[in-house]
Order: structure tokens, then C-alpha cells, then sequence
């Protein structure tokens, strides 16, 4: 996967990848989230994919269910813990309570976490635009 990141004007940083352009922003006057709260939310919501999974596995509406996620930090300001509830309907089939757990904690954000990749950050020279015939 490639994504390119770009500058639109302000403080927005925004990410392309695909068809999608992914923006960012910073305060005070912020028009989108920060790339921190993106990072925050892909937990949340990668959570939320694996449970979306299994309803429609077993054929449960997911309708009614949500999640909130709850982020702490630590002494030195990180993020010390991320707690992630899944608020099940009444409705919702007892006996797959535990299970429907089990499959958010699949989420491989989380577990890409676990054994997080090595980044490297390196300078490239612009590349050179081609010159024109005169």
C-alpha cells in the first residue's frame, strides 16, 4: 500500500490512498481531526469492523449495537490504556455476549500495537519535472 501525504493550505496535513483522501487538521481553527485522533479512532473503529463481521455471520442485526472507546493517559501524557466497551441491545443473543468480545479483540490495529512495525523516515529529492522543448 502507498498513500501520499500533502500540504492543502493552513495546518492540514491530508492523506490519498486509492480513492480516498484522508484529512487532518490542527487546532485552534481545526476543520478536520487530528492525525492522532485518526490514529485513536482506527482502534474504535477496527473493533467495530470485527463485530460488524460476526453479527453478519450469524445473522444479527447490528442495529442497536455501538461502541465507545475511553483512552487514559499515562504520567508522562501517552496514551496509558484504551478501554473499549460493545453496548449490546437487549435483544441481543446471550449466548454470544462473550463471544462478540472475543471477536472485537481481534481487531488487528491492536495487534499490529503488540509488535508495532519498524518506521523509517528518510529525505528524497523532489523528483524533476521534464523539461520542455522550446
Amino acid at each position: 500500500m502507498q498513500m501520499t501525504i500533502d500540504f492543502p493550505g493552513g495546518m492540514r496535513v491530508d492523506a490519498h490512498v486509492g480513492p480516498f483522501d484522508i484529512r487532518t487538521d490542527q487546532p485552534p481553527a481545526a476543520s478536520a481531526p487530528t492525525p492522532f485522533t485518526h490514529f485513536l479512532a482506527s482502534i474504535g473503529t477496527c473493533a467495530g469492523i470485527y463485530v460488524l463481521g460476526f453479527c453478519r455471520q450469524r445473522g444479527i442485526d447490528p442495529a442497536g449495537i455501538r461502541l465507545t472507546e475511553r483512552v487514559r493517559a499515562d504520567a508522562t501524557g501517552h496514551v496509558g490504556e484504551v478501554e473499549i466497551d460493545v453496548h449490546l441491545p437487549p435483544e441481543f443473543p446471550a449466548k454470544y455476549r462473550e463471544a462478540v468480545v472475543r471477536a472485537a479483540d481481534q481487531c488487528a490495529v491492536k495487534e499490529h500495537l503488540r509488535q508495532p512495525p519498524e518506521i523509517r523516515i528518510r529525505a528524497m529529492p523532489a523528483a524533476q519535472a521534464p523539461l520542455q522543448p522550446v
